[in-house]
């Protein structure tokens, strides 16, 4: 198989926000390690909630038919996770949801996750690092046939973690953030190959 393409994105469209930083580290590594890496923000992509009626009336919208192919397009995805409540940010459920979608008979279910490989890193202010979001994320990605990588990386207390150019303080933990980027590279050229 020749180079392995991996999406990259995370589940928050604040402009500072901490997974988008983290997310960066993790795509360096799977850069370095060889892969394909597209780096998006799902704040460029816009949908509006699920809704049955709205897919049944008009489709998928514009933006979760651009994002669904990029996903089909990749072999891998690198997703940072916040945590919101305890749980995965709407954001990023209402674009699971919406690209889970099939747009016609000929298309196999779900074709952008199953067998697709995956990578979760996550940081959140508070104490946990959004290692409950983990937990929540891995479920639906699993569920929907993605073959997830068992290594994550949570960044608790993360408002103190980054510095000025978005880089961890501590370079243990880049390291590790990095790792699962190169981890994933080479999980995925093992499973598409």
């Amino acid at each position: 198989m020749g180079i392995v393409k991996i999406l990259a994105f995370a589940g928050s469209t604040r402009t500072d926000s901490y997974n988008k930083k983290l997310v960066k580290i993790a795509a360096e590594g799977a850069r370095a390690a060889g892969a394909e890496v597209t780096l998006i923000d799902l704040r460029d992509f816009p949908m509006p909630l699920y809704d049955g009626d709205l897919e049944a009336e008009s489709g998928l919208p514009g933006p979760a038919r651009r994002l669904k192919q990029l996903m089909i397009d990749h072999h891998g995805l690198l997703i940072a996770t916040p945590e919101y409540n305890s749980s995965i940010t709407g954001v990023l459920k209402n674009a699971i949801d919406w690209v889970s979608r099939e747009e016609g008979d000929d298309e196999p279910p779900l074709i952008c996750f199953r067998g697709k490989t995956a990578a979760l890193v996550s940081a959140s202010p508070g104490g946990f690092g959004a290692s409950r979001s983990l937990a929540h994320v891995r479920a639906i990605l699993d569920h929907l046939g993605a073959y997830m990588m068992p290594e994550q990386v949570s960044i608790a207390r993360a408002h103190e973690a980054f510095d000025a150019a978005g880089v961890l303080k501590d370079a243990g933990k880049q390291k590790s953030v990095m790792a699962i980027g190169s981890k994933l590279a080479a999980f995925t050229q093992k499973m598409t190959s």
